[in-house]
């Protein structure tokens, strides 16, 4: 059966032909440096904006990697797996997410010489991993370690990161408020020993609240809670409460509705005038049960079901002095709760239960603050007691939703860098740096070895020198001048020497002058170890995995 059916091969073709295989990862590497180049010009503090257009005509603006790929329509399943790889590395790090997905396409062209060159798929992904875990080595190296209690190195990192985004000229205000509430979670301060703090740490406990209005220099961090409030919800409602006694209720302030089936028969006004006093009686034993309990704070979920409030409810509540806060999202309650030591309420008769007090929540100061320059009020509750896992809030102002978005995603940003600090600590310098030293490392490296893998090696740390080349040719220098002054640097042991887009100073090098290229350690441009090596590692096995494809199939 063997022999028969190799007799039925093709005419003129060998067990070594396999054109399409080559089309086909032609292809997918072609449609993958598509992904790359679009976005290849958003790259570093010079980096250009993209201006993204929804089908619903909702509108972005950012240049940060994930967003852009992420509201991009991308077909080709080749070019959907540098999507993905955007998307892995914004959850892995936070940051460099740009950066990875360029990597990726340098590398993917690299793969496309040494393929022409007849070089096997194969042989080009082991060396790629290889030479993956080498660079990995080298930046770990020039690496320099980082303490959670020195406060300046963490800013460093932030605003090294936000250097790059459209808020970059507050990041004055935002890269303190980012350091700020991430070590706030850890309960972090300058006496606080290394072996005491956290590995981890959760940042959904950091809750960002958006207002249109001001501007972004008006954001504040908040160490407590922030909640939206449209409007004062009844006339003569209390808009300050000291030492507040919380409670999120569940269950309506409302007349109770029959079931789907049943139907009320009203015949005259008397009975009319008695269905009201029931109603407003029912009500009215509500609120007295929410004042008998202490309450002088009451948050109200909203209901889909019925109305979860009515004005009456809302007047009675006011005459008794209670603030309301009504409409509370359902996914808001774990946060608030969290927060404010409470459990939410499910039932008007667990107020009056034996257990009654751990449903409540406390807070120093609950006040009604009406921000300048927005549209409506926001409640502030401060003096909140130290919880077992504490919470933080952030008030975002902004002059409209596409900066108040692009803000909310640059500090999201800026807190995951601090989170990677927090789960490896260690700094490396920025500015194209780590590529630059780990392309002459690798390419010492490469006079080592023997066979295929010396071209595979090479053209790997060819392809790491695009971060500083793209840097430098975004900033308006000169990037092959740059890219070669770089690699003299490290050849003389420079270990900190790249692109300087900022300041874009000329300084000296032994006899040569040199425009666009700084010490980065000295200029404290720099970002989280484990920002670079998950981009070298996360961009090479996706490039393997493109590389090692040799056919499509359309399955059902």
């Amino acid at each position: 059966m063997a022999s028969a059916s190799v007799s039925q091969r093709r005419s003129g073709e060998t067990l070594g032909d396999n054109t399409k295989g080559r089309d086909v990862r032609i292809s997918n590497i072609v449609a993958a440096k598509a992904i790359a180049t679009a976005i290849r010009t958003s790259l570093g503090p010079r980096g250009m904006d993209k201006l993204l257009t929804k089908g619903s005509g909702e509108v972005i603006i950012s240049n940060d990697g994930a967003t852009i790929l992420k509201n991009m329509q991308v077909l080709h399943p080749a070019a959907q797996m540098l999507v993905d790889l955007s998307q892995s590395q914004d959850i892995e790090a936070g940051d460099g997410t740009t950066t990875v997905v360029v990597l990726a396409g340098a590398l993917l062209e690299a793969c496309a010489t040494l393929l022409a060159k007849g070089i096997h798929p194969t042989v080009i992904a082991q060396s790629f991993l290889l030479a993956s875990e080498k660079t990995c080595e080298i930046l770990k190296e020039m690496s320099r370690p980082v303490l959670l209690t020195d406060r300046q190195a963490l800013l460093n990192a932030v605003e090294t990161c936000l250097s790059s985004k459209v808020v970059a000229q507050n990041s004055d205000l935002l890269a303190p408020i980012a350091v700020d509430s991430v070590l706030g979670l850890l309960g972090v301060t300058p006496s606080t020993s290394p072996e005491d703090i956290p590995s981890n740490v959760d940042l959904r406990d950091i809750r960002i609240v958006q207002q249109v209005g001001g501007t972004v220099d008006d954001t504040e961090l908040v160490t407590g809670l922030v909640l939206n409030a449209p409007k004062i919800n009844a006339p003569g409602a209390p808009t300050v409460i000291q030492n507040a006694k919380i409670a999120l209720i569940q269950f309506c302030l409302s007349a109770p509705k029959t079931d789907m089936d049943n139907t009320v028969v009203v015949e005259d006004y008397s009975a009319m005038d008695r269905l009201l006093r029931e109603e407003r009686k029912y009500i009215l034993g509500q609120c007295k049960a929410l004042k008998k309990s202490g309450a002088n704070v009451v948050l109200i979920q909203k209901s889909i079901l019925r109305d979860a409030y009515n004005e009456l409810s809302l007047h009675f509540l006011a005459k008794m002095g209670i603030m309301v806060l009504t409409d509370i999202d359902r996914g808001d309650v774990p946060f608030i709760c969290k927060t404010l030591g409470c459990s939410p309420i499910a039932h008007i008769d667990q107020l009056a239960s034996k257990t009654s007090s751990k449903y409540f929540g406390t807070a120093e100061k609950v006040t009604h603050v009406y921000l300048e320059g927005a549209s409506h009020r926001v409640v502030k509750f401060t003096g909140v007691p130290p919880a077992t896992a504490p919470t933080q809030t952030i008030l975002l102002r902004g002059s409209n939703s596409l900066v108040l978005g692009e803000a909310e995603r640059s500090l999201h940003d800026a807190q995951c860098v601090v989170r990677s600090l927090v789960k490896q600590r260690a700094l490396i310098a920025g500015g194209g740096a780590p590529e630059a030293q780990a392309s002459y490392a690798l390419e010492q490296h490469a006079k080592t070895l023997q066979g295929m893998a010396v071209p595979c090696f090479k053209a790997f740390a060819d392809a790491l020198e695009v971060i500083p080349y793209t840097l430098a040719e975004n900033a308006g220098l000169k990037p092959i001048e740059v890219v070669t002054q770089l690699r003299k640097l490290h050849a003389e042991g420079n270990v900190g020497a790249g692109v300087d887009v900022v300041k874009n100073k000329k300084i000296k090098t032994g006899t040569t002058k040199v425009e666009g290229v700084s010490d980065m350690y000295e200029r404290n441009v720099v970002q989280p170890l484990s920002v670079s090596t998950s981009a070298v590692t996360l961009a090479t096995e996706t490039v393997c995995m493109i590389l090692k494809v040799d056919d499509m199939i359309v399955v059902q």
